[in-house]
């Protein structure tokens, strides 16, 4: 599974629209569009973010990514 359709998938668990998500990591749509697309992936500082938005550790975030 790529970085994005990670994201994506934890998203929608978590009910979250990508404006949602947006709002919460600090971010615009647009961005986390191009990182489900995996168009661009999320710098370091907004990796952080996205793990303590899903509640989840680093592992489990990449856990099954390529």
């Amino acid at each position: 599974m790529k970085l994005g359709e990670k994201i994506k998938e934890l998203r929608i668990e978590k009910n979250l629209s990508q404006q949602q998500l947006a709002q919460q990591v600090g971010v615009s749509q647009k961005a986390i569009d191009y990182w489900e697309r995996s168009v661009n992936e999320p710098k370091a500082c907004y990796v952080i973010a996205l793990v303590r938005t899903f509640e989840i550790s680093f592992d489990e975030f990449f856990a099954d990514v390529e």
